[in-house]
């Protein structure tokens, strides 16, 4: 299964991406709101396997993709995921290497995965979670037309800093009013 945008592919891991996903999740403006302080190969490894198991689930119900710009390979990954197999809500998220920030890419990443929840998997809700000061982040989910739904004050600890969480949504007939 792959999605085609403008400029990306939206594409299944495979076992041989684990070593694009490193070289960006190693950066520390990648790592920066990320608790995990360093990255290995094992780790590397670990993630995309996570997502190549995800590809053999029947039915499926969470999805996760490379992302692949055609001048320069993996430069990222997206996906959506229910919390359960029968949930009628899920979440998205997306992460791209620092050197594309700026691009708009995250957007032309993050439509396609809400066109996807709403037509594909029938989902009613869709939802992201972002640090509150990661904001790239912030104007991602605004842009996707996401309503702030809530603050999770102080609930993630990164590097012995605690900062809150946003919670956006957007619900199916807000997004439909949107793209018509």
């Amino acid at each position: 299964m792959f999605i085609q945008t403008h400029r990306l592919l939206l594409r299944e891991f495979t076992e041989a991406d684990w070593s694009a996903v490193l070289a960006y999740q190693s950066t520390p403006a990648y790592q920066r709101f990320y608790p995990e302080v360093g990255r290995t190969e094992a780790d590397a490894r670990a993630f995309v396997n996570r997502f190549l198991q995800w590809q053999q689930e029947t039915p499926r119900w969470r999805y996760q993709w490379a992302v692949v710009r055609r001048q320069d390979g993996l430069i990222g990954n997206c996906g959506i995921r229910k919390s359960d197999r029968d949930a009628s809500e899920a979440e998205i998220g997306c992460e791209l290497a620092p050197e594309h920030w700026g691009r708009n890419y995250p957007v032309e990443m993050s439509r396609p995965l809400l066109q996807f929840g709403f037509t594909e998997l029938g989902l009613h809700r869709i939802y992201a979670h972002c640090i509150a000061e990661n904001r790239g982040a912030v104007s991602l989910v605004q842009k996707l037309g996401m309503t702030q739904e809530g603050r999770l004050r102080e609930n993630v600890s990164i590097r012995g800093r605690w900062h809150d969480t946003l919670v956006y949504g957007i619900l199916k007939q807000e997004w439909e009013a949107m793209v018509e």
